[in-house]
Parts: structure tokens; sequence; C-alpha cells
């Protein structure tokens, strides 16, 4: 198997980790996402994507399809940490539903209940590693991981 593959099914292996991790929590756990934890899914779903068509293309677009997933993971990361900052109260969260009051008496309920977004969600009790902080160590090591690899694929092939 070339490494563009391997690379691809790994990617793909990461984003199934990170959001199984996430739907596990949620419907096993029953732990309630806030609206930032919705969002951050999204690029794993990118990358879990670009990571099969990476496993299956030939090595030249499934670099660019890696590189891709790098940038997706990078997007994840500032998403991530604005994430921990609001949980950290070093800043509000850019998201209205997350800064809102609740709902007062007799007004109506949203659709799908949410955590608030500066309240940190602990998978592991007693590890102070909130969702959202392993969220943004994860992302983080998957895309320098990515990047690492287009960069070694570059100059073994130059």
């Amino acid at each position: 198997m070339t490494s563009h593959r391997r690379y691809g099914l790994f990617l793909a292996l990461a984003a199934f980790a990170a959001l199984g991790t996430a739907y596990f929590a949620q419907d096993v756990l029953r732990m309630i996402p806030c609206p930032l934890c919705y969002i951050e899914r999204w690029p794993w779903r990118i990358v879990a994507a670009l990571g099969i068509l990476a496993a299956i293309l030939p090595r030249l677009p499934a670099r660019v399809l890696i590189g891709l997933a790098a940038l997706a993971l990078f997007v994840n990361v500032a998403i991530a940490f604005v994430h921990v900052g609001a949980e950290q109260h070093w800043w509000k969260s850019p998201l209205p539903e997350c800064n809102a009051p609740p709902p007062s008496f007799g007004a109506n309920l949203p659709l799908r209940p949410s955590a608030s977004c500066d309240a940190p969600v602990f998978l592991i009790p007693g590890l102070p590693i909130s969702f959202a902080t392993m969220d943004l160590i994860w992302s983080l090591v998957v895309a320098l991981a990515a990047s690492a690899h287009i960069f070694r694929d570059r100059r073994s092939n130059a």
C-alpha cells in the first residue's frame, strides 16, 4: 500500500475516532453538546471524506486532498481555540445562541437542547481536560502530521 493511501486511511480513522467519541458522549453518556461543539464536528466530517478519497485516488490528487484535510483541521484548531477561550472566560463565544439568557417561563423551548458554550464538559472524570481542549489538541496533532506528510512526500519525489 502506498504512503498516500495509508495516510488517507489514517485521516479517515482519525476523523472517525473524533466523531465517534463525540457521538458516544452525546448518545450513550447523554452529554449535551453546545452550539460550538456542533460546529467543531464539521471539519472532521470533511476530513473523513477527504481521507477516504485520498485512499482511493492516485498520488497527485491524493496529496491535494491531504493538504485540504490539513487546512480543514487547522480551521478546526481555530474553532476549538475560540471554544476553549469561551470555556476559560477569556472572551465570550462569538455565537449569539451561546450568550442568550435561558428561556423564561412560558417561552418556546428550542427544538434541540443545548449546553452553554462557556461551561467545560469533561469526558474523563478527574481529568481537567475539556472536550474542546481535547479537540484542539487532536486537531492540531493530526493537522501537523498531515502537513509533515505532504512536505516529506514532496521532498522524496522532487
